[in-house]
């Protein structure tokens, strides 16, 4: 698929880290972009850097997901791309020791299922209400291709940590429907393909003490630092115009594998 203004993409949590990074890309290659997340004035700052849209969207809400495909649509058209970029981390072991009480306590079932409910849930529903519009598009290449879903997974799909139960769930989650989930859009022309990102430059690691982000950095074999969002757009960039590129995970990592802690 050949990146232009002719396209129309969509990118969940936009708004900042790999999603914006995403999202600045496909603008730069001249793509219509609308941004879904939950933070308004991120968002909208973003969109109105790359000349895109922002929605404020909840991915585990299918109301506020219609709306904001409805939104995006009215914009830009059907969108040929999804990027699936929105997702939180939570640090919670299956049996550990309160804080304030001291005593032992299991993994709480409503953060964790509010890490999967995001992660992966939300992940399924915006493929979910994408496809059926996408699917009538006619295609634009030789092979019959009508559009391209990238879905986010994580090296802990494969390397959980300790305290990551949660959020390795839904990331395993993700990358074991990477291939079904291909597998099911074939005949409508849509590709499928995930990404899994080692330890990355990221808000979320951003907000870290810099001995832990200099500890991370440093367990990283080469190159020996941390990943950046623009890499991950890259490889956004990869799958979108490799046609042969389906039902397949890619590891962003530099070579990483996570320790037990």
């Amino acid at each position: 698929m050949q990146l232009n203004s002719d396209i129309a993409a969509i990118v969940t949590g936009g708004a900042s880290g790999l999603g914006e990074a995403t999202a600045r890309m496909l603008a730069h290659q001249g793509v219509r972009v609308t941004i879904f997340d939950m933070n308004e004035e991120r968002g909208r700052m973003t969109a109105g850097d790359i000349a895109g849209t922002f929605v404020p969207v909840d991915v585990t809400d299918a109301a506020s997901v219609a709306a904001g495909f409805e939104a995006a649509r009215k914009a830009h058209g059907v969108e040929r791309i999804l990027v699936n970029c929105a997702g939180i981390a939570l640090g919670r072991k299956t049996l550990g020791t309160d804080r304030k009480t001291g005593e032992l306590k299991a993994h709480d079932m409503a953060s964790f299922r509010k890490v999967v409910e995001v992660n992966l849930i939300g992940t399924y529903q915006m493929i979910a209400q994408s496809v059926p519009e996408m699917s009538q598009l006619q295609p634009i290449t030789a092979d019959g291709c009508r559009g391209v879903i990238v879905m986010t997974s994580s090296v802990a799909a494969t390397d959980g940590q300790i305290g990551q139960a949660a959020y390795a769930a839904s990331k395993g989650g993700v990358l074991g429907m990477t291939l079904p989930v291909a597998r099911d859009l074939t005949e409508y022309g849509i590709r499928v393909c995930a990404i899994q990102p080692g330890v990355f430059e990221t808000p979320m690691v951003s907000g870290m003490p810099e001995k832990v982000r200099e500890s991370l950095a440093a367990g990283v074999p080469f190159p020996k630092r941390l990943g950046q969002a623009h890499e991950y757009a890259h490889v956004v960039k990869f799958i979108c115009e490799n046609d042969y590129m389906n039902g397949e995970s890619i590891r962003l990592d530099g070579a990483i594998r996570l320790a037990p802690r």
